[in-house]
């Protein structure tokens, strides 16, 4: 009778790596997060500063404001929220549980589509500036300032983590589809141990063979 092939006990370094991936990801998500709610309120400074010198109203300027706080702060709720998903699945992967890897994965394939469509979003913006109709023509004007308002690292940072978030999700996903993760999320479980008695192993209840014995003596 053939068994199937026993997984090795210790967690494959392949598996390790794209743990370790996992939380480098969100450590940096939660430092994007952070960096975000640092720096909005400087940027609506910066952008209310510049608007003196435009043809846009207050209330406009006021509106672009908001609109700035309110996207600040959604990004670093997602961002955050991304962080704590990263670091449940580095969690389950860490643990050998098949279910991490498929959500990783999915995660992955997600995460890929984002950071791509972001990139792309960042690339139409440079290319093409957004217009917008007579009336709406100082709205106009500060939506092309809010590039400038930020601080000059921050775009670069956005850039680079969008770059980084695509590599990252794509390796960590290579890395779980190797045969040696292969081996590990599909390893056997141990054995369940039988019953045990404190005596020895459990006697039958009645003897193996013959009628049962009578507890009174023959007459």
């Amino acid at each position: 009778m053939s068994h199937p092939e026993q997984a090795p006990a210790r967690r494959p370094a392949v598996v390790t790596l794209a743990v370790a991936l996992l939380v480098v990801m969100a450590l940096a998500a939660l430092a994007y997060a952070v960096a975000g709610l640092l720096t909005i309120g400087g940027t609506a400074d910066n952008l209310r500063s510049v608007a003196k010198g435009t043809s846009a109203r207050p209330e406009d300027t006021d509106g672009v404001v908001a609109l700035l706080w309110v996207s600040g702060v959604l990004s670093a709720v997602v961002s955050v929220l991304a962080a704590v998903l990263l670091v449940g699945l580095a969690l389950g992967l860490r643990a050998g549980r098949p279910g991490a890897r498929v959500g990783t994965w999915v995660v992955s394939g997600l995460g890929l589509i984002l950071g791509c469509c972001g990139l792309a979003a960042l690339a139409g913006q440079r290319a093409v500036p957004l217009r917008l109709g007579e009336d709406e023509r100082g709205t106009a004007e500060l939506l092309a300032l809010v590039e400038d308002a930020y601080p000059g690292w921050w775009i670069p940072l956005g850039t680079a983590l969008l770059v980084g978030q695509v590599l990252g999700y794509l390796v960590v996903a290579a890395l779980l589809a190797l045969p040696a993760a292969n081996a590990w999320f599909r390893r056997r479980p141990p054995a369940a141990p039988g019953p045990h008695h404190p005596y020895g192993p459990a006697p039958y209840p009645y003897p193996p063979t013959g009628t049962p014995a009578s507890p009174y003596p023959p007459r």
